[in-house]
């Protein structure tokens, strides 16, 4: 469970100052236990100035996980949007603020892309951990850090990839490292044209 933000710690609106090094990945996975065939979703992570109180400091964020995004591969996703109703439905969001808040309701829209960046507007809201900010929305141009494939069948870099292509164009993705060797990590192998 998460704790209230206490009344010394509350966050406002004019907290969320935006902030270099967003990024954006895929996770291409499945769930066999739950019967969850394959699929490849979107992640884009928000970074916001850390946030001072008498309490301490804490970064201040907001990521958005499992978003279901149809395009043709990664480097065709300018025009895009995706939404979730409910937390985890598909999408999942939080605000992390000392720890995570999630946040019920997701609206994405990717504005433009520019080789390895895209500019990303989001909305979201319904503060399930009382923050105490209703909703929140970020607008950045956020650096690709590549697709990360998590099957029980791919044991190798080249099978990884070889089950990637079935779900996004694979041109200009390499074999790069992973943080931990279960899963295979493919990221832009040089210069996108």
């Amino acid at each position: 469970m998460i704790d209230e933000v206490g009344d010394e710690d509350a966050l406002d609106r004019s907290d969320f100052v935006p902030a270099e090094g967003g990024e954006w990945r895929g996770l291409l996975f499945e769930n066999p236990t739950l019967g969850l065939a394959p699929q490849l979703t979107w992640s884009f992570h928000f970074p916001f100035q850390p946030v001072s109180r008498d309490h301490g400091s804490s970064p201040l964020t907001l990521d958005l996980e499992w978003l279901p995004i149809q395009a043709d591969g990664w480097r065709s996703m300018a025009g895009r949007r995706a939404s979730s109703s409910r937390f985890a439905e598909p999408g999942e969001a939080s605000v992390y603020y000392f720890a995570h808040h999630r946040y019920d309701a997701i609206h994405v829209q990717i504005l433009e892309q520019r080789d390895l960046a895209i500019r990303v507007r989001a909305n979201v809201s319904g503060d399930l951990d009382s923050l105490g900010v209703e909703s929140v929305a970020a607008d950045a141009w956020l650096h690709f850090a590549g697709i990360t494939v998590s099957l029980s069948d791919t044991v190798t870099a080249d099978a990884a990839l070889a089950r990637l292509s079935e779900f996004s164009d694979i041109t200009g993705l390499a074999h790069a490292a992973a943080p931990n060797g279960i899963h295979f990590r493919f990221a832009p192998s040089g210069p996108v044209g």
